[in-house]
């Protein structure tokens, strides 16, 4: 071939090459290119990129805060805005009614609700478990309650009937053999429980922390009783839950959300990090949420592990037969 005809050659690929390139970007830009947000872990776009979560003002959710904050969320693709509620039920009703997308409570309300058949309830990550001296029944010195078995008859400070607070101090007592069927339950706010006590108006109450701190510091309350012991020693107090319909439809979304979570928990064994966090959004002073207990963080839920919830629902009366709680879990990232 002549110098002249390679060089044509040459020129005729190049040219060939330009536009194939040309044609990839191209295709690239219709796909939608860099304009789409893509989770970071996963394989494609995001189904929504913003969804709304019903949340409380509780220690509990220290790590999500730390995603929403540290941008763990944003690095998914995912815009997460916080809708408040006052309890974990109201919360619920959020998630049930359309409000938002998930919803943080304790289980019990999630199987209670499945159970009724009042909606097709998925739990989509795990928050907290009780970690020792987190949770406790508390008196006071001027209380006649000084040991578990004062507890029998006597009045004692919960949240609500059939909540974690009244079921978890149920099964303590009864590891130790005292007699619940004449205890006075009195519900009550968790922010009213230590004034309640120095009053005299309940003879104990159950706190999870920042209370227990807080009442520790105000009223001299003192632990009759750990919660995190016996049958429910690192029980699965709290996580989020979605719809069905959410979770089918949202597989993308569900997994960033879950990644996110999964991030800042791990991250979250750094109490530096966390500590401004319940300063900000539990409403509690730097010197408590430098004193109190953490709860254990978590973000995978495990099957076998959160039976323990409808098993306790079912051995205290509250549900009437047997709840399988691994069909209620949806499809956990990683």
């Amino acid at each position: 071939m002549s110098r002249n005809g390679a060089r044509r050659g040459r020129g005729a690929v190049g040219v060939a090459l330009s536009a194939l390139m040309l044609a990839t970007l191209g295709a690239c830009g219709a796909l939608g290119g860099d304009d789409t947000p893509k989770a970071s872990g996963g394989d494609g776009a995001l189904e929504k990129t913003k969804i709304k979560v019903a949340l409380l003002p509780v220690v509990d959710l220290a790590p999500l805060r730390l995603a929403q904050e540290g941008g763990y969320f944003k690095a998914e693709g995912l815009e997460v805005e916080a809708v408040d509620a006052p309890s974990g039920q109201a919360s619920m009703t959020k998630m049930i009614g359309g409000e938002v997308d998930i919803a943080f409570s304790t289980y019990m309300p999630f199987f209670v609700a499945k159970s009724k058949g009042a909606a097709d309830i998925r739990l989509v990550a795990d928050a907290v478990s009780a970690s020792p001296k987190s949770n406790a029944v508390v008196t006071v010195p001027t209380s006649s309650v000084k040991t578990i078995n004062d507890l029998a008859g006597k009045k004692i400070a919960i949240t609500d009937k059939n909540t974690a607070s009244h079921l978890l101090t149920v099964s303590v007592m009864k590891d130790h053999g005292v007699d619940t069927s004449k205890v006075q339950w009195v519900p009550m706010q968790l922010p009213n429980i230590a004034a309640a006590l120095s009053s005299g108006q309940v003879d104990a109450g159950y706190l999870p922390e920042p209370f227990l701190t807080q009442a520790s510091k105000v009223v001299g309350a003192t632990p009759v009783v750990d919660i995190a012991t016996g049958a429910t020693q690192d029980f699965p107090l709290a996580g989020f839950g979605a719809l069905g319909s959410f979770v089918d439809k949202n597989p993308k979304t569900l997994a960033a959300f879950q990644r996110a979570l999964g991030k800042a928990v791990r991250d979250s064994a750094d109490r530096s990090k966390i500590e401004p966090l319940i300063v900000k959004y539990a409403k509690v002073d730097a010197e408590t949420a430098s004193l109190l207990t953490l709860p254990t963080f978590g973000s995978t839920l495990d099957p076998r592990r959160l039976q323990r919830v409808p098993d306790l629902l079912l051995q205290t009366g509250v549900l009437t037969a047997k709840l399988d709680a691994a069909p209620m879990l949806a499809p956990q990232a990683g």
